[in-house]
């Protein structure tokens, strides 16, 4: 398919790139939450903490950035409702809600609405813009997963930033840095600015 038969507006994502119809919308809705429980499978446990570090952020993020609020909302919905039904797609294969890090889950509905609108506003189209838009949903999902955590499993705040944020700031940094390259290179690609 050319690019140029499809019209392009402002505010659009990439995947308004694609033809426009409900068929569409559902399959990168089921698409994205597929892509999501995938990436989760990338899973390296950190020691002495219950959250390993997966390919989930990512995921959510870039489903967020590519899709737009709305498709990355419902996406990572569709995710979450799955899981918590039994499907182990979860990091590492787990399911349920109840896990010690279902609240980064949460966290990443949060996060891929908010860096979607984001991207509706432009955030994917430069190296510094889309920065700064994974930086605020990493934030975002830990501003979620940690308390979770620490509810979870009784640890103080402390705690549970020192086992659930602190040992994953290097990996987010170079998911960020996927994402600054990936996005913008890929809006370049398709000849749109």
């Amino acid at each position: 398919m050319s690019t140029a038969s499809v019209s392009f507006r402002p505010g659009a994502v990439l995947a308004d790139l694609l033809p426009a119809s409900r068929v569409r919308d559902i399959a990168l809705v089921a698409g994205g939450a597929a892509l999501t429980g995938l990436a989760a499978q990338i899973a390296v446990p950190v020691p002495g903490s219950p959250v390993p570090v997966t390919g989930q952020t990512f995921a959510a993020l870039l489903v967020g950035t590519a899709f737009g609020a709305r498709r990355g909302f419902l996406s990572l919905a569709l995710y979450a409702l799955v899981g918590m039904a039994g499907v182990p797609w979860f990091a590492g294969g787990t399911s349920g809600a109840g896990g010690a890090s279902f609240g980064y889950v949460l966290g990443m509905l949060l996060a891929a609405t908010v860096v979607g609108a984001l991207a509706r506003r432009g955030a994917d189209r430069s190296v510094v813009r889309t920065a700064g838009a994974m930086v605020l949903g990493s934030a975002l999902i830990y501003a979620v997963g940690v308390p979770y955590l620490a509810l979870s499993t009784g640890m103080s705040f402390g705690a549970a930033v020192a086992a659930g944020l602190t040992p994953f700031l290097i990996g987010d940094a170079i998911k960020a840095a996927l994402a600054m390259g990936l996005l913008p290179a890929t809006w370049k690609l398709v000849g749109r600015k």
